[in-house]
């Protein structure tokens, strides 16, 4: 039995997967591929982003090595500092 940590590892894997590969690349997001999987997995957080341009700038972010795309690694990063952020906030509310 996996544990929650190996279930959350592969929800990750799974979730960038699903979107990746749609157009191009079966290995990396294209910024669509990626603005369907923020608006679909993380829609609540673009919707509290009152910047119409937030996609745009999430994919500049993210594309470290300026290929356009968002590859798993750079994804992980996305998710990792959204998480500490979300881990900051509450540690402010309490």
């Amino acid at each position: 039995m996996a544990s929650q940590l190996e279930t959350v590892m592969e929800s990750l894997i799974s979730i960038f997967h699903n979107y990746s590969g749609k157009e191009g690349d079966k290995y990396k997001l294209s910024k669509k591929e990626l603005k369907d999987l923020l608006q679909n997995e993380l829609g609540c957080f673009l919707e509290a982003q009152k910047d119409t341009e937030a996609v745009d700038k999430i994919m500049r972010d993210l594309d470290e090595n300026g290929d356009g795309e968002v590859d798993f690694q750079e994804f992980v990063v996305l998710v990792a500092v959204l998480t500490m952020a979300c881990n900051t906030f509450f540690w402010e509310d309490t």
